[in-house]
C-alpha cells in the first residue's frame, strides 16, 4: 500500500481546523498533542488534558460528547495513542453522538519514548480502521491542500467523524501547560457546565 508522504506541520494544522476554538470543548491525548491543543485555546478552560493515561482521550471525549449532546466535542490525539486503545472506535461507532470530532495528529513514531517508528509509518490506516469500526465520516490529510478540505470536512461532516492528520516528524507546539491537574479538572468543570 503506498501513501501519500505527509507534508505538514503539526504546529500549523489545528488552527486552521478549529479557527473559533472557543466553541468547542477538548480532550486531548498525551505529550505532543496536549502541548498543540494547550497552544490552540492558550490553555484555556475548555481544554481538558491528560496526564499519564495513554489511550484513555477518546473514551474521556465520548463521555464528554454523550453527557452535554450540545456542545461540540473535540478529541485531539496521537497515532500512538490511537492504536493504545483502537478498540474506542467502535465504541463511538456505536454511541455515535453526533457531536464528536476525534482528530488523530499522526507522525508515524513515538515521540515521546525516542522517537521509534510506529506502525502507521508502514501499513496501518486509522482511518480506515476507523470505517471499519463503523464511524459516521473518515478522512485523512497529507498536504496542505488536503488540510483545507479537512477544515471543511470537520464543519459539514456527519459525526461521529474521525479526521486522521499525517505530519512530518517534527516537535510539538511550543506550549507550557498548567500541569496542576486539580486547577485543571476544575476550570475544566466550570467550562463543561457552562459556568465559567
Amino acid at each position: 500500500m503506498t501513501r501519500p508522504t505527509p507534508t505538514l506541520d503539526r504546529r500549523d494544522i489545528l488552527s486552521v481546523l478549529f479557527p473559533a476554538p472557543d466553541d468547542y470543548l477538548f480532550v486531548s491525548g498525551l505529550a505532543g498533542s496536549a502541548k498543540d491543543a494547550a497552544g490552540l485555546t492558550e490553555d484555556g478552560a475548555n481544554l481538558f488534558t491528560m496526564a499519564g493515561t495513554m489511550g484513555a482521550a477518546v473514551p474521556m471525549g465520548l463521555g464528554v460528547a454523550l453527557s452535554s449532546p450540545e456542545a461540540q466535542v473535540a478529541v485531539i490525539t496521537g497515532d500512538g495513542e490511537m492504536l493504545m486503545n483502537i478498540g474506542s472506535l467502535a465504541t463511538v461507532a456505536t454511541m455515535a453522538p453526533k457531536n464528536l470530532t476525534i482528530v488523530c495528529i499522526d507522525n508515524g513514531c513515538h515521540g515521546e519514548t525516542g522517537g521509534q517508528t510506529g506502525h502507521t509509518s508502514n501499513n496501518t490506516d486509522l482511518a480506515l480502521i476507523g470505517q471499519g469500526a463503523g464511524l459516521a465520516s473518515t478522512m485523512t490529510a497529507n498536504t496542505p491542500k488536503d488540510l483545507a478540505e479537512a477544515a471543511k470536512f470537520l464543519a459539514e461532516a456527519a459525526g461521529p467523524r474521525l479526521l486522521v492528520v499525517r505530519v512530518t516528524d517534527g516537535p510539538p507546539t511550543a506550549f507550557v501547560r498548567n500541569m496542576d491537574p486539580t486547577e485543571c479538572r476544575l476550570r475544566f468543570r466550570q467550562a463543561y457546565l457552562g459556568d465559567a
